[in-house]
């Protein structure tokens, strides 16, 4: 990409960016033409392609913008210090939940091109997401005491069936619409409260004991 784009006021960086997301959380890679990305950003479809030389390179890299701009709201909500799990989960939600608001495109976009099986982008996305899964997912689990949970509890496991759960809730969603901060915070909520009983050895074994 042109290195030009990063010395444009980061208002305008923002409004390209914003751009691409409304677009490809629309359509399909194939279906999202750069005219229309360029139109939903207010500058000429040859201006676009001076910043980014095709429709793939602009493509990954709002997919790695998705991942700076999470990791930095992840890293401002302190989502990355050694915590109780459920904590972490509850702060990175709420990290999220910010993110949403000011990129309301961003969470649709990234869950699409997950998904997405154009052959053009599909191998980049899935290399650099398990990539970020696993680093993610070891970090979280290093930092559990297999003491707090239920007796056999599989962490690496658990850890796993949470955060699909999250994201087929958040592709569901998005299938009946627009993604709904206010009802994924109620939700998310809910799912967690859920999560802390089955897994956690205290209130596990509290419920037990009152029977």
């Amino acid at each position: 990409m042109n290195e030009k784009f990063f010395s444009l006021p980061k208002e305008k960086q923002q409004c390209i960016i914003n751009a691409g997301y409304n677009v490809f959380s629309q359509n399909s890679y194939k279906k999202s033409p750069m005219s229309e990305i360029a139109d939903a950003a207010g500058i000429s479809k040859s201006l676009l392609f001076h910043y980014f030389r095709n429709k793939k390179e602009l493509y990954l890299y709002l997919w790695d913008e998705g991942a700076r701009i999470t990791t930095e709201y992840m890293t401002r909500h302190d989502c990355y210090k050694k915590a109780d799990l459920f904590e972490m989960m509850e702060r990175s939600m709420k990290a999220k939940l910010e993110i949403m608001r000011i990129y309301p495109n961003l969470a649709t976009f990234t869950l699409k091109a997950f998904y997405e099986k154009d052959p053009e982008v599909h191998d980049d996305i899935q290399k650099s997401f398990a990539n970020y899964f696993s680093t993610k997912a070891q970090n979280a689990i290093e930092g559990l005491d297999p003491d707090d949970f239920v007796p056999g509890t599989d962490l690496r496991l658990m850890y796993r069936e949470m955060y699909w759960t999250s994201i087929g809730y958040m592709w569901e969603m998005m299938q009946q619409g627009e993604i709904d901060a206010d009802r994924l915070e109620k939700d998310f909520s809910d799912m967690l409260a859920f999560w802390k009983k089955i897994f956690l050895k205290e209130i596990n074994q509290g419920d037990g004991s009152s029977d």
